[in-house]
């Protein structure tokens, strides 16, 4: 269990995928840069079995902005797409309408 105090610690916005590439460690992994309007990120995204680069690219997603960096297969990824999953597939988690990039997502 986590507190609200805990959860409101997250900052989600809204980012759109500018750029995919293929891991060049890892067959299951994409690395995107995604745009926060003022800023960009790299994140490495383990949905490449269920994505075309051509589904991403120019997909608004719910990015975890104060996310530790991380190192995954020897490529730094700076924060994490949101997305849910049952036993046969995974979804990015989008908003309905087209936000501005960089909004807080509450």
């Amino acid at each position: 269990m986590v507190t609200i105090d805990d959860f409101r610690k997250l900052e989600l916005r809204i980012a759109e995928i500018k750029e995919v590439n293929d891991h060049p460690n890892a067959d299951k992994l994409l690395i995107l840069t995604v745009d926060l309007g003022d800023r960009q990120k790299q994140v490495v995204a383990g949905i490449k079995s269920y994505y075309s680069k051509e589904e991403l690219l120019g997909k608004q997603v719910i990015l975890v902005d104060n996310l530790e960096p991380a190192i995954l297969r020897g490529v730094e990824s700076q924060g994490m797409i949101l997305a849910g999953s049952d036993e046969f597939i995974l979804a990015v988690i989008s908003p309905e309408k087209k936000l501005k990039l960089g909004s807080i997502v509450k």
